[in-house]
């Protein structure tokens, strides 16, 4: 019997997936969480075989999850089944170490066999962004990419500074490269962009 756990904070979502899974008879949803944060509490207890998790959750997110599942060296696998066509997020996904990605309108025949190929050591990734996540990559780095976040939520460069404990000087820096390399022409302009690529 494969054990999981879903993360996902939209309740609806969540209850479709655990049904579409609870129907195969080689799956057992153990645990349903609606944050990342519950989501690793309910991994610690369970010890499930794989993680079905959305990219945008509240407190801890479907990527920052997965990175942190594979610091903490679990065996459990992680799925990120999520709305966001985006290569950036696909690239961002894998590199925090989860197994899979797929689209949420993808078929719901698919959504078991994925889970089982990220159980038995495989990956399971929608093709057609596989293709593309490789063509453009993210040119942002962490810093940069912390600082246009902060300045697509609408922070002043003094609170961005506070924020992130840099001066405003290095803040403007940040931003200012961020802009150069997005080819944006402002700080809102430059999270727009990051945003839809899928870099923040």
């Amino acid at each position: 019997m494969i054990r999981i756990v879903i993360a996902e904070d939209q309740a609806l979502v969540l209850g479709a997936l655990s049904a579409l899974l609870e129907i195969e008879g080689d799956i057992e949803v153990v645990g349903r969480a609606a944050d990342g944060r519950e989501a690793l509490d309910l991994v610690e207890k369970h010890d499930p075989d794989a993680v079905l998790a959305d990219i945008e959750m509240p407190r801890m997110t479907g990527l920052e999850l997965a990175a942190e599942l594979a610091r903490r060296g679990s065996r459990a696998r992680t799925l990120i089944v999520t709305t966001f066509a985006r290569p950036g997020y696909l690239r961002r996904a894998l590199e925090a170490g989860a197994s899979g990605y797929l689209l949420k309108d993808s078929p719901a025949e698919e959504l078991a066999g994925a889970v089982r190929r990220v159980v038995a050591g495989g990956r399971a990734i929608d093709p057609a962004l596989a293709a593309e996540a490789w063509t453009e990559p993210d040119p942002l780095s962490d810093r940069q990419r912390q600082v246009v976040r902060l300045a697509g939520e609408g922070l002043s460069t003094s609170r961005i500074a506070g924020e992130l404990h840099l001066s405003e000087g290095t803040v403007r820096n940040y931003l200012s490269e961020a802009i150069g390399k997005l080819g944006a022409a402002n700080r809102v302009e430059a999270a727009r962009i990051a945003r839809d690529k899928g870099w923040l």
